[in-house]
């Protein structure tokens, strides 16, 4: 089991890198590609995941992505009003087929997965992208993997025992001072391409520190989901880890972060 985890995070960070380095549009459709799946996994915990319900949260996505890179709605809230109006006419034309719970899903869906994860081809396109893009999955997969190291040698006291109990309070703030402590040697290393000071440095770290908080309660609260539906996994198409939204959960609210902190105080 270890092995093949291993080996899939391996493959991960792999394709990770060549997606990041490439961009564009190979990136856009990649991460387009990834949060569809993503949306088919939550949907099936909802039961709804092949009904007309699910197929409108797929077309506003796609349509959000292209709008991404060619603009050609000049204001998206007119994509996302035009998105939930068609969601209430399905479920109001076609009650009591789908419930309110699966109404909202579909709408917090396209949201949570979809247009989240969509600020990982976002944070490519400013200036520094290509590496400020990689601080997204330094700061999911690092403070998850710093966390854990933490937890498992000065772990005691329990952060959320009734929902995910062998997380520590300790193995979190490890987690945290570990994904600043990943960024400011990123950047320290990358400092010259990056054209950034020792000042400019420091905030980085800063803000992969609160991205790495903000990190652990993506994690929690895709946990919390399963718990309420009862399931172990999202999926099986990462073999080791589950699903999409397993692997992706701290990183799909993780990118938004990143995006805004560094637009504002990098700008």
């Amino acid at each position: 089991m270890f092995k093949t985890r291993l080996l899939s995070g391996i493959v991960l960070v792999i394709a990770a890198i060549f997606l990041i380095v490439t961009g564009n549009e190979v990136l856009l459709f990649s991460t387009l590609l990834i949060s569809c799946i993503g949306m088919f996994e939550l949907f099936r915990v909802f039961k709804f995941e092949k009904s007309l319900l699910s197929v409108v949260p797929y077309i506003a996505l796609i349509l959000y992505y292209i709008n991404l890179r060619w603009s050609f709605i000049p204001d998206v809230m007119m994509l996302f009003m035009g998105f939930l109006i068609i969601l209430m006419f399905v479920y109001v034309l076609s009650y009591p087929k789908y419930d309110a719970k699966q109404l909202m899903a579909a709408f917090f869906g396209m949201f949570y997965v979809g247009a989240m994860l969509s600020y990982v081809y976002q944070i490519r396109t400013l200036n520094n992208g290509l590496y400020l893009a990689f601080l997204v999955f330094l700061c999911s997969w690092g403070c998850d993997t710093c966390a854990y190291c933490v937890g498992v040698l000065i772990g005691k006291h329990k952060m959320a025992p009734k929902l995910s109990p062998k997380k520590s309070i300790e193995g979190a703030v490890g987690g945290v001072l570990g994904s600043a402590l990943l960024t400011a040697l990123y950047c320290f290393i990358f400092r010259n391409h990056m054209n950034i000071d020792g000042t400019e440095i420091a905030i980085l770290a800063v803000i992969a520190a609160v991205a790495g908080l903000i990190s652990m309660v993506g994690d929690l609260c895709a946990s919390a989901i399963k718990r309420n539906y009862d399931i172990k996994d999202y999926g099986h198409l990462i073999p080791g880890h589950g699903g999409i939204l397993d692997r992706f959960d701290s990183m799909i609210i993780t990118a938004p972060i990143i995006y805004y902190l560094a637009s504002y105080f990098l700008s």
